[in-house]
C-alpha cells in the first residue's frame, strides 16, 4: 500500500470537474472516492446544475467514506445572492476503520487540489451535514 499521505493520487477529471463547478456552474456537487487498490481519488458522481442538497446528500453512501463538494446558493441578510463551495469530509460510523484512517490522512492533500473550497464540514452522521448547518456556516 502505497503511504497515505504522500502516496494518493488525484485522478485529472477531479481537478477539472471541480473547476467545472467553480467557473462554469456546469454541477451542483461532485462525490469523489478513494479507489483503494489504485490508491487514486475519482470522481464517483456528478450532481447537475438543477439536483438539490437533499440530492447530493442521497448520493453519499451510508457505509462508506467519500469526499464531496457543494454549491450552495443563498441569500444574505442583505438580499444578495451569493454562493458557497462546500468541501466535505463524509466518514460514517459505520464504515471501516481502514477506509477512515485513508480518507483522513488523505483529506488535506486532496483539498489542496481543489482551489476554492470555502467551508469545510466533517460528518460521521446526516445530522451533522443537516441543511440547517450549512446554511449556518454560510453566512
Amino acid at each position: 500500500m502505497a503511504n497515505s499521505s504522500s502516496g494518493m493520487a488525484v485522478n485529472d477529471e477531479c481537478k477539472l470537474k471541480f473547476l467545472e463547478l467553480k467557473a462554469k456552474r456546469n454541477h451542483r456537487f461532485i462525490v469523489f472516492k478513494i479507489e483503494e487498490k489504485t490508491q487514486e481519488v475519482i470522481v464517483e458522481k456528478l450532481g447537475s446544475p438543477e439536483e438539490t442538497y437533499e440530492d447530493f446528500t442521497n448520493s453519499l453512501p451510508a457505509n462508506e467514506c467519500r469526499y464531496a463538494v457543494f454549491d450552495y446558493n443563498f441569500t444574505t441578510n442583505e438580499n444578495c445572492q451569493k454562493s458557497k463551495i462546500y468541501f466535505f469530509a463524509w466518514s460514517p460510523d459505520t464504515s471501516r476503520v481502514r477506509s477512515k484512517m485513508l480518507y483522513a490522512s488523505s483529506k488535506d492533500k486532496f483539498k489542496r487540489q481543489l482551489d476554492g473550497i470555502q467551508v469545510e464540514l466533517q460528518a460521521t452522521d446526516p445530522s451533522e451535514m443537516s441543511l440547517d448547518i450549512v446554511k449556518a456556516r454560510a453566512l
